[in-house]
């Protein structure tokens, strides 16, 4: 066959070659004639019963990434209006399967088509549990899915709990004609190394070898003889270095020439990061808080927060936490909290300007993040920053809670995401700050984060203005003697942290699956 290229986006790094493996399709498994109305009800009824006592034992066993994103679903299976459409078509001799089916599409159909990504990704939650349904009316949990060793897993898009189904540990990666970046599924697939792109397209079902190079978002399907030779080496280099970088994770980092560099790790969901990977790096440079928030019925209150902090410095053994207070608005809504509308979200009412306008919002986080740096070395940063009036009233609100508690104010900062932020450094009243390289990025090319086709080229942290950009910052925080870390993706690319290392930045935050190959990449730097 001849070699078939797709062009989609990356949503977990990697790569991966092997037997291409489309899942089956659930829905096909499930459909039968129809019974009468009653006994159609039954085995409707009996496959929701059968669905919640299985997410309930994943909701047991899995961490607590998954546990949400399950947890959300079960919610769901427990709203009586979510089968009354359903209930109805079979009323009217419609087979239970294809019934449940039909119920579910329109209410599918509303949410994918919503502005609101939060509400585009619950889509994918009602398809997970339509899906779910279906194979227990096929009669168990699911279709036999056996893909061979190292297989490329192939599908229109994958539901979170049929991706917990896989065993990762012997597959190669997936590759999804939809799906998104920002979706559950791309969180774990992140939170486990596998290599993962979406938004390919329709992906011919067809038994071939497969290419999934999650780089450069392409899978090539049926590789030329060159074509797999070249993959193959660059498979064979990328072991070696993975080898090579798992003698040094638990190593200090420094350059060829003796230079000490530290590095961090990012960390979406403290509970989805081991502890060994926690002990192996330098503390943690960004502890993104929105995971507390969003895939909930209900806000976290201020015991919770302070919990989950206290127990992530617990886990860190004395290592510096650094606390992003939340990040919401832009490609991040949280369901539940009105916001304006605004034809540019970006550009609009997010991060700190949010939390500024919604004490209600900031102050449970500013308390819980209060009494934990009292159980630690823990800094407050604060995101999408644009003036030091920002900053000013924020250490004021800051400091008021902390005198109502009769605690001290830890060291507070901001994230350089906002060209203003990064020219006017030196008139932040901060204690240190940290370079947020995703969003400096998007600012200063004048091109969003979530660009295709041509813009998305545009999103490129090494072009001359940005890195130019860096090193302004980088003077900056030197002549004050300020304490400057990067925590964008850029660190997390061997191009970039040799640009970085250029620059002058001594301190970087990294993917916690990035972290070794980091430190490896650092030692052949000069």
């Amino acid at each position: 066959m001849a070699e078939r290229h797709y062009k989609g986006r990356v949503a977990a790094p990697g790569l991966a070659l092997g037997p291409l493996f489309h899942l089956p399709d659930i829905a096909a498994a499930a459909d039968r004639p129809a019974g009468t109305p009653e006994e159609e009800m039954g085995r409707l009824t009996s496959a929701i019963a059968t669905s919640k006592e299985q997410l309930a034992l994943l909701l047991a066993e899995g961490e607590e990434m998954a546990a949400e994103i399950l947890g959300f679903q079960l919610e769901m299976l427990d709203d009586p209006a979510l089968v009354e459409a359903a209930a109805a078509l079979v009323a009217e001799g419609t087979p239970a399967a294809r019934a449940w089916q039909q119920g579910l599409a329109p209410q599918v159909e509303i949410f994918a088509g919503d502005d609101d990504p939060y509400f585009r990704a619950r889509a994918a939650d009602l398809l997970d549990l339509r899906d779910r349904v279906m194979a227990a009316l096929a009669g168990g949990s699911g279709p036999a899915i056996a893909p061979p060793a190292g297989a490329i897993v192939a599908a229109g898009d994958l539901s979170p709990s049929r991706f917990l189904a896989l065993d990762w540990t012997a597959l190669g990666g997936a590759a999804l004609g939809a799906g998104s970046a920002a979706s559950h599924v791309a969180m774990l697939a992140r939170a486990r190394g596998i290599p993962l792109v979406t938004g390919l397209g329709q992906i011919e079902a067809v038994s071939a070898t497969a290419v999934l190079d999650a780089k450069d978002g392409l899978l090539v399907v049926g590789p030329k003889p060159a074509t797999e030779r070249r993959y193959r080496e660059r498979l064979e280099v990328d072991r070696e270095e993975a080898r090579a970088a798992a003698r040094v994770v638990a190593a200090p980092a420094r350059t060829a020439s003796g230079r000490s560099i530290a590095v961090m790790v990012n960390v979406d969901d403290p509970d989805a990061v081991p502890d060994d990977l926690l002990r192996a790096g330098d503390g943690v440079g960004l502890l993104r808080t929105e995971f507390l928030f969003i895939g909930r019925a209900e806000r976290p209150d201020e015991e919770m927060q302070y919990r989950t902090y206290a127990r992530l410095l617990q886990r860190l053994g004395g290592r510096p936490l650094i606390l992003r207070t939340l990040d919401i608005g832009g490609d991040k809504p949280l369901p539940g909290l009105a916001l304006p509308e605004e034809t540019n979200p970006f550009l609009g009412l997010r991060g700190l300007r949010l939390c500024l306008d919604r004490p209600d919002l900031f102050r449970p986080q500013v308390r819980a993040a209060l009494r934990a740096a009292a159980d630690g070395p823990l800094s407050i940063m604060l995101p999408m920053v644009s003036r030091a009036a920002e900053v000013e009233e924020a250490r004021a609100f800051i400091s008021m809670e902390a005198q109502a508690l009769g605690l001290a104010v830890p060291p507070v900062g901001i994230m350089v995401e906002t060209p203003a932020a990064a020219l006017a450094l030196d008139t932040m009243p901060v204690d240190f700050a940290s370079i947020g390289s995703n969003d400096l990025t998007q600012y200063v090319m004048a091109a969003s984060r979530d660009a295709t086709g041509r813009v998305a080229e545009l999103i490129d942290p090494l072009d001359p203005a940005v890195l130019r950009l860096i090193r302004i910052v980088v003077e900056a925080a030197a002549a004050r003697g300020l304490p400057l870390s990067l925590c964008g993706d850029m660190a997390s690319d061997r191009a970039g942290v040799e640009a970085l290392l250029a620059a002058g930045i001594e301190r970087v935050s990294v993917a916690p699956a990035a972290l070794a190959r980091v430190k490896l990449w650092i030692g052949a730097c000069a």
